[in-house]
């Protein structure tokens, strides 16, 4: 079996920083004392499993309710769903390899309709380390089932790309302009 593995934010979500992007001008609208600074710290904790969401909410001190309304404000990257389609029609199992929040990530996975399409998720919050650190790669590593020459990764970052070929993963550096054209040519090369 092979694996195609996804990173979240800028390749299946179009935000590709969704902390500068949506995260900040978020609780610059909903806080009263907008700290960037804070934001990051508590950020950076919270997608490591550190403190939890709700956490994560009052320290930026906005209203953890409020929470599904900045949710909302992420999208889908345009040609994601058609992938997810072909990989499943064709037999590749996929899996979601992010840093986030894990319940932010649950949450985005499911209201957007794409976590029927995985085969699994490793979350920085959820295992508790971050990419590019060699850790998550193991973790992802054992957690499929398939052996690393048949995984696929692709990120949008290149020390993520890095980390992954260091770890004897395929990879592909996902441009937005050409979109998802190397993942498919690499489903059709499996199937």
């Amino acid at each position: 079996m092979s694996c195609l593995v996804l990173d979240a934010m800028g390749v299946i979500f179009k935000s590709a920083d969704d902390v500068a992007e949506l995260l900040i001008p978020f609780i610059a609208e909903k806080s009263e004392s907008f700290d960037e600074q804070v934001i990051h710290s508590a950020y950076l904790q919270a997608s490591l499993g550190n403190i939890g969401p709700d956490e994560f909410w009052n320290r930026v001190d906005v209203a953890p309710e409020l929470e599904d309304e900045f949710l909302s404000r992420h999208a889908l990257n345009p040609g994601i769903t058609e992938l997810l389609s072909q990989a499943n029609n064709n037999g590749i199992s996929v899996w979601c390899l992010s840093n986030d929040v894990g319940r932010w990530s649950d949450k985005l996975r499911k209201n957007l309709g794409i976590e029927e399409f995985l085969a699994g998720s490793i979350i920085s919050g959820d295992v508790g380390v971050r990419k590019p650190d060699k850790e998550i790669y193991k973790i992802l590593i054992d957690s499929i089932d398939c052996g690393v020459e048949d995984v696929l990764f692709v990120d949008d970052r290149e020390k993520n790309v890095i980390a992954a070929r260091k770890a004897g993963i395929e990879t592909v550096m996902f441009n937005p302009e050409t979109g998802f054209a190397d993942a498919k040519n690499w489903i059709l090369q499996r199937v």
